[in-house]
């Protein structure tokens, strides 16, 4: 797509040129074009084990959990940022609105008393034409309206509608992140309730250990050493559960912030644990055309190359001369009574024309300027795909691997389990050492932790995908869907 506006054309016109413009009334400036994708790949270079069909709109509901469900409805309706940015929105249109509003002629009302009192050197005074003192009422109207013969409104008006449209774009952008935000959050609060249990768990376990070591120590059949060693054991497991009851409660925190409420509001209602939602069995990915028209920070450079593109135009016109007619219908007398008098009526009317004929060099130093907005709005486009494809890629291999790596500790933690189990029993028999069942107890603990930490991860990586693919915001050919209505409302 070429940018750069003729330097031919701003250099001269001939007068068909000018006649032609002046009767055609075209828009100068270049016609935006969408970037060619042609370099784009046809699908994912990651998306082994994924489906090519579309990404469901509402993601979220595929994990069939009501609790984060109402979070993210809440998310929507209630966030503060949210509400930010549609006001924002708001702005933009009413800018919008009034750009739009200046191809419609200006009309104006007026109504003025003036008392005027002349020297007595006055010419007009010697000569008696007018009295020395004066009074005088004036009302009415008056109008203009610039003829758009070149341009210059129209694509104010374009580019005012492609920052409205960016706008858009930018509330679905935040309304995005905050929706996998607020999905990750609480995530990580039911993997968190999840690792809890297993540290409570395992320390009731080593409590049980401890227990056994000493009615040993005390039948004369143990030793002091395994009872200590019992102990350490079992408070080193105690000591990393309030970090855990830490991070729990700032996970509630922020999802009530998230949700516009006070911190502690949603103490009551998730303090009870829950098992992690289980993830969807096929997970929809869509394919990387499908990911441009769909990720609204895309959409969001898009359009902000259009209107960059939109300002070269309106700096091209000011090249040309600039035709407005101007106009005026008033009641004028001495007296008020007067106004409304036969022959009080005065009105003006005809063409004014400006031309910034001797400071065309500013005029051209404006296009380049706004020409090189234009490419740096190109290329920050180019780059926001790549990013794009980038982040989903990532997303995407991320949670392959933490799926597999899931399925390992998960055989890992019930090898383990069956190992503590043998070595607890091995140990009442006596035949084996103290030193078998902590290690064995241990490396229980660490599994069944790495374990929970690893659901998590592979949850909140899920999420991860569904944002990089933008999801939460149905494609622009799509009928608008419940979550982009309430975003935009």
């Amino acid at each position: 797509m070429s940018l750069r506006p003729s330097k031919r054309r701003h250099q001269a016109l001939s007068a068909a040129g000018l006649l032609g413009l002046l009767l055609g009334g075209c828009a100068v400036g270049p016609d935006y074009e969408l970037p060619a994708t042609a370099d784009l790949p046809a699908s994912f270079a990651n998306a082994q084990e994924f489906s090519d069909r579309g990404i469901e709109e509402q993601w979220w509901q595929l994990f069939n959990d009501p609790q984060l469900s109402a979070l993210i409805d809440n998310t929507i309706s209630h966030n503060y940022e949210l509400k930010a940015a549609r006001a924002n929105l708001a702005e933009a249109r009413a800018l919008y609105l009034e750009t739009g509003l200046n191809l419609l002629p200006t009309v104006t009302s007026h109504a003025n008393y003036t008392e005027q009192k002349r020297s007595t050197g006055s010419f007009n005074n010697r000569t008696g034409v007018f009295p020395r003192e004066l009074k005088l009422y004036n009302t009415g109207f008056d109008a203009s309206w610039e003829i758009d013969f070149f341009g210059r409104v129209r694509r104010n008006v374009e580019a005012s509608n492609d920052e409205v449209e960016a706008q858009e774009a930018s509330l679905r952008d935040i309304g995005v992140s905050l929706i996998a935000e607020a999905a990750r959050n609480y995530f990580e609060l039911r993997g968190l309730q999840n690792q809890l249990a297993v540290a409570r768990k395992n320390a009731d376990n080593q409590a049980q250990t401890l227990e056994l070591t000493q009615v040993k120590l005390e039948n004369g059949r143990g030793t002091e050493l395994d009872t200590s060693r019992a102990l350490a054991q079992l408070e080193s497991t105690k000591a990393g559960i309030p970090r855990l009851e830490s991070a729990i409660a700032q996970a509630i925190h922020r999802l009530s912030v998230l949700t516009g409420q006070m911190p502690d509001t949603l103490t009551s209602s998730l303090v009870q644990s829950a098992p992690l939602p289980k993830a969807p069995d096929s997970i929809q990915i869509g394919n990387p055309e499908q990911l441009l028209r769909r990720r609204p920070d895309i959409r969001v450079a898009e359009r902000t190359l259009a209107a960059a593109t939109a300002r070269i135009g309106v700096a091209t016109a000011d090249l040309f001369p600039r035709v407005t007619f101007v106009g005026s219908l008033s009641l004028e007398a001495s007296t008020l009574s007067g106004l409304v008098a036969p022959g009080s009526e005065t009105y003006s009317v005809g063409p004014k024309i400006s031309w910034a004929a001797f400071d065309l060099g500013r005029v051209y130093a404006r296009i380049k300027a706004a020409d090189a907005r234009a490419e740096a709005s190109l290329a920050q486009y180019e780059q926001t795909v790549l990013n794009a494809l980038e982040e989903t890629e990532n997303a995407l291999v991320s949670y392959r691997q933490e799926r597999a790596r899931r399925s390992s500790l998960l055989a890992a933690a019930q090898a383990s389990e069956k190992a503590a189990a043998l070595a607890h029993l091995r140990y009442q028999e006596g035949i084996a050492d103290f030193l078998t069942v902590l290690d064995s107890e241990l490396r229980l603990l660490q599994d069944q932790s790495q374990l929970a930490q690893s659901e998590t991860v592979m949850a909140t990586a899920l999420t991860a995908v569904y944002k990089a693919l933008g999801g939460g915001w149905a494609e622009s050919s799509a009928p608008a869907g419940k979550l982009e209505t309430s975003l935009i409302q």
